[in-house]
């Protein structure tokens, strides 16, 4: 049966076809005959453009609780997508609740292994130049490097299939269980297809493929990101061991200092490549002031067109409103509730208080020290209570008069990346208050109602009467009216600010850069510091010249925590935080038994003219949990169908 396939989910759909529709009708590519798909230059195009989407890029459709990047299940329903595996960190929260622990998107695709081996085995039989053939074929071993890439930082070492194999009737087809290979043999060959990925992939695409198709640098870039991981597994393996036959068989684990060593190396090498000759640059690296900084950091993730002198890879997408097919869904889910577009969920990215307390001010004195929020006259700012409803009125809290007046001279990159109490989105100031203290000093908090304050004007809980005009803590706890953010900060980075979305599913366009300069300067610099081999000088300078772009002036050390703390600024919500975790084996130690933060505002009308005070308290989600444990199996997800495949299954599985 044949079946209508969307054309490609990435914008370089006109890359392949000059002329085409949105559709195209074509079979599944472990269906149709080789000399049907193969027939022409075009039709491989056509077949590459469908392995592009296979890779397992965690982009805007991605959603970590439930499937792998694909708006369809295998019963052909839709499948709720968008949500951020920020959540599953310290970064955020979904506003109606979740909690931390691994990523559950049965990501194990070996129909995607096997189109691309396919691919490769056919090409030769297609009639073309040796340019294209070749470039072609690289561009399959960077699909292939990739999809590897994103099964070992899952299982670990998995089985490596380089061959079409083909199932024969009446046989044993014992050629078809291929067993697992060790954990460094994995990451070994995922660096060697990006070798082989960068042998023949151009240095430069044309205008129309832009920085969506492949190039060398993007080959260098996903290499640069495996070998780090791979080497902060190798080096902190024994700071959450397991024991078990896969491990046993180094299937998990299994490699050394040494090993470290060597894929720090290869992570040096690749991102000094990088920097040094793709003539890719920092966006707008020098702003005259904070503002200016804010805004072009911003820009950079609203319209990423703009910014390709720094990117080195991004996805597109086209308006699925209408097929379900296309598009992505993060202006119509996170956009806050004062300006959300018309569906029935929105405002359900919440920043945690963590994040917002790690951004420097503008200081600099030498040290790139945090500047934590103040919320109080006495210097306690580690008190977080249970809820508001509890906390004690009397204490020393630091009252102001506007709530933005708290975030005053943080990183520019804060503003560019959370609306906070106050800020401005879309013209409309955000009112994100969780509670009034009454003129008696009585408290009116996460519930509907309103006092009269001392000037005799009438002031709500919410900070407003309607529930259009406030983004905060309203219906924490109930799913379906959990629109409002649970922790007193908002999304704006990825977010459309001069464009009215539909609001409706699948209406946003907004591309998603997977690699981009930064990352790559911050994966030298860690590289660097944790081998000892790298130059320590080269790297204070790319740690340096991220905040130089952030408007900072002044110069900090490479330190390892310098560099930790960057990357958790400057990549917020990109997607790195769960896998810098996991690599890093950080993750059962940051999370065990532990509860997130929120900052609550709360109007204080025992005050002659109103003022506000911040209160921090352990997120509401998170407190009624009892907290959240990250499980140290989980490092490594459990293998599928061992049953039938017969593979080693991971520990404690």
């Amino acid at each position: 049966m044949r079946r209508k396939i969307l054309y490609i989910s990435i914008a370089a759909a006109s890359l392949f076809l000059s002329a085409c529709t949105s559709f195209l009708e074509i079979e599944p590519l472990d269906k149709v005959p080789a000399s049907q798909l193969f027939s022409d230059i075009s039709g491989v195009k056509v077949v590459l453009a469908t392995l592009y989407n296979k890779m397992p890029m965690e982009d805007f459709s991605y959603n970590p609780g439930k499937m792998f990047n694909y708006h369809k299940d295998a019963s052909g329903s839709f499948v709720d997508i968008g949500w951020s595996i920020s959540a599953y960190t310290d970064e955020s929260l979904l506003s109606h609740g979740t909690g931390v622990g691994p990523v559950n998107d049965g990501y194990w695709d070996y129909g995607a292994v096997r189109q691309v081996n396919q691919f490769m085995e056919t090409l030769p039989t297609v009639t073309m130049d040796a340019a294209q053939r070749n470039r072609l074929r690289s561009e399959a071993h960077f699909i292939r490097a990739y999809i590897y890439f994103g099964l070992a930082k899952r299982y670990g070492g998995v089985p490596l299939i380089t061959n079409a194999l083909d199932y024969v009737a009446g046989s044993d087809n014992a050629n078809l269980f291929i067993p697992r290979s060790t954990e460094k043999a994995t990451w070994d060959f995922i660096l060697s297809e990006c070798d082989s990925a960068t042998q023949y992939l151009p240095a430069t695409v044309t205008a129309q493929e832009g920085t969506y198709r492949a190039t060398k640098w993007a080959a260098q870039a996903l290499k640069s990101r495996a070998a780090l991981f791979a080497a902060s597994v190798a080096k902190y393996w024994n700071n959450a061991p397991l024991t078990g036959d896969a491990v046993d068989a180094k299937l998990v684990g299994g490699m050394t200092i040494a090993d470290a060593n060597v894929y720090y190396n290869i992570c040096l090498a690749s991102s000094k490549e990088i920097i040094d000759n793709s003539g890719k640059q920092l966006y707008k690296a020098t702003p005259a002031n904070r503002a200016e900084a804010a805004k072009n950091y911003q820009d950079i993730f609203q319209n990423p067109a703009t910014a390709d002198i720094e990117v080195i890879l991004k996805k597109g997408y086209i308006d699925g409103s209408i097929t379900r097919l296309q598009g992505h869904c993060t202006d119509v889910y996170f956009n806050p509730a004062q300006t959300n577009l018309g569906y029935i969920a929105y405002g359900r990215f919440s920043p945690s208080l963590d994040l917002v307390d790690l951004y420097e001010d503008y200081t600099d004195d030498g040290t790139g020290k945090s500047a934590t929020l103040v919320t109080r006259t006495d210097g306690v700012e580690n008190d977080y209570v249970t809820s508001p409803t509890v906390m004690d009125v009397s204490k020393s809290y630091k009252l102001y008069a506007n709530p933005a007046d708290i975030f005053t001279n943080k990183d520019a990159r804060l503003s560019g990346s959370i609306l906070v109490p106050g800020s401005t989105w879309k013209g409309v100031t955000m009112i994100m208050q969780g509670g009034l203290i009454k003129k008696d000093g009585s408290k009116l908090i996460f519930t509907d109602g309103s006092e009269v304050g001392q000037d005799g004007k009438t002031y709500y809980t919410y900070g407003a009467s309607s529930m259009t005009a406030y983004s905060g803590f309203r219906g924490m706890g109930v799913f379906d009216n959990a629109n409002y953010s649970c922790t007193g900060f908002s999304l704006k980075k990825f977010l459309q600010e001069g464009k009215n979305v539909q609001g409706v599913q699948f209406s946003s366009t907004t591309d998603y850069i997977d690699f981009r300069l930064a990352e790559i300067y911050l994966n030298y610099a860690e590289a660097s510091i944790e081998s000892g081999s790298g130059d320590e000088t080269l790297a204070k300078t790319y740690l340096n010249a991220l905040r130089r772009r952030a408007a900072h002036t002044d110069q900090i050390p490479a330190t390892i925590e310098n560099i930790l703390k960057e990357r958790r600024v400057e990549l917020a919500f990109e997607g790195q935080r769960y896998w810098d975790l996991v690599r890093r084996r950080e993750y059962h130690t940051l999370f065990n038994g532990s509860k997130r933060k929120s900052l609550v505002p709360i109007l204080d009308l025992r005050q002659a003219n109103p003022q506000y005070i911040f209160v921090r308290a352990f997120n509401y989600y998170d407190q009624n949990a009892g907290g959240v444990t990250f499980a140290t199996k989980s490092y490594y997800k459990g293998i599928p169908g061992v049953a039938t495949n017969k593979l080693v299954q991971n520990p404690q599985y």
